[in-house]
């Protein structure tokens, strides 16, 4: 079921990538490294654990103590890049919003011509079809 929400954000996507692509890149790219940030820090606790419960004695264990300073270390890196992450995805949600009458619109433009399908099945249109004519609007 297509809401009126998820078409509004799918639209904003289309919008912003056809008129400001680097922005939308940034956008992706942000995704991806806070996907792997989270694999990272999972790794990283995974692994912690790991040698506190095989290690008997962790103070004198050298090689625990040097996985324990790694894991300070790469947390402490990942703490500074998600500060980092904050900031830009906020300077990114903020030139996105610009953009925002233009997806709220033309979602409800969906909607209206969605309900003409009750007056006559000839104006039937699918969401895709919908879709391409907003690409070939905006180009």
């Amino acid at each position: 079921m297509i809401t009126y929400q998820g078409l509004t954000d799918q639209l904003l996507g289309i919008v912003v990538a056809k008129e400001n692509p680097d922005l939308e890149d940034k956008k992706a790219n942000l995704v991806r490294e806070s996907a792997e940030t989270k694999r990272q820090l999972a790794n990283t606790e995974a692994q912690i654990l790991k040698t506190l419960n095989e290690v008997q004695d962790i103070l004198g264990d050298d090689n625990a103590i040097m996985i324990l300073d790694n894991a300070s270390a790469l947390s402490k890196d990942i703490a500074k890049k998600q500060e980092k992450a904050k900031v830009t995805e906020k300077e990114i949600d903020d030139k996105r919003t610009e953009y925002k009458p233009v997806a709220l619109k033309t979602a409800g433009l969906f909607f209206c011509v969605q309900e003409l399908a009750f007056i006559d099945p000839m104006y039937q249109y699918s969401l895709p079809f919908f879709i391409n004519l907003f690409e070939i609007s905006i180009a």
